[in-house]
Parts: C-alpha cells; sequence; structure tokens
C-alpha cells in the first residue's frame, strides 16, 4: 500500500524558507519508475501542481511563480521527497500536499493533474508577518 505523508509545513514571514518533507512507502514494486511532486491549494482557489520529478530521468516541473525560489529534491536511501521553499511570499499560503503516481511526466503531472491515485493529507505553509 502506497502511503504519502508531509511534514514541515507552518508559520513563516515574507522571505522566509521552509523545507517540506514527503515520507514515502510501498513504491517497491518499481521505484525507479514513479512521478511525485507537491501540489497547494488555498482558500478559495484550484488546486495547483507547485513542482513534480520523474524518477526516471530526474527531469524537473516549476510552476511558474515559484521558479527559482522552490527546489525538489529527492533521497532515494530515505524515501523521501523534499520542496525546498526560499524567498517565500503570501501568495505562497496554501495547504501542500505530496502526490504521485506510476506513469508520465513531471511537467504532465503537474498541470493535468490527471490520473494521480497517491495523496499525502497535506500540511499547511502560511506566509505572514
Amino acid at each position: 500500500q502506497v502511503q504519502l505523508v508531509e511534514s514541515g509545513g507552518g508559520l513563516v514571514q515574507p522571505g522566509g524558507s521552509l523545507r517540506l518533507s514527503c515520507a514515502t512507502s510501498g513504491f517497491l514494486t518499481d521505484p525507479d519508475f514513479y512521478v511525485i511532486g507537491w501540489f497547494r491549494q488555498a482558500p478559495g482557489k484550484e488546486r495547483e501542481g507547485v513542482s513534480c520529478i520523474s524518477s526516471r530521468d530526474g527531469n524537473e516541473y516549476y510552476e511558474d511563480s515559484v521558479k527559482g525560489r522552490f527546489t525538489i529534491a529527492r533521497d532515494n536511501a530515505k524515501n523521501t521527497v523534499y520542496l525546498q521553499m526560499n524567498s517565500l511570499k503570501p501568495d505562497d499560503t496554501a495547504v501542500y500536499y505530496c502526490a504521485a503516481r506510476w506513469q508520465g511526466t513531471g511537467q504532465a503531472m503537474c498541470t493535468a493533474q490527471l490520473n494521480i491515485p497517491f495523496w499525502g493529507k497535506g500540511t499547511l505553509v502560511t506566509v505572514s508577518s
């Protein structure tokens, strides 16, 4: 059974940093081919794909508003995916979700948001002074 558990959210001032973690389990059948990423949903807004990465080629996708500020990274030994968030802005305030599926590309998963069977419960990030 695939499980995704997020952590690392909290309250941070504008310009600050946070690192989100997504601990994964259950990718044992094909650990070398999955797509995993981060999504967020702010109050009153649609969910959007923030950053996604393919395990097959390491190709990374970033939503335009986070390019240059956020970095996605995998630690295969720890079965964990991270989202390093720097220069945070109030507009980054949202519940952040980790999600995964078996095939496709990072860009496809983040933009189309289709056929994603595995989701974490989310962690709240609040950027405020």
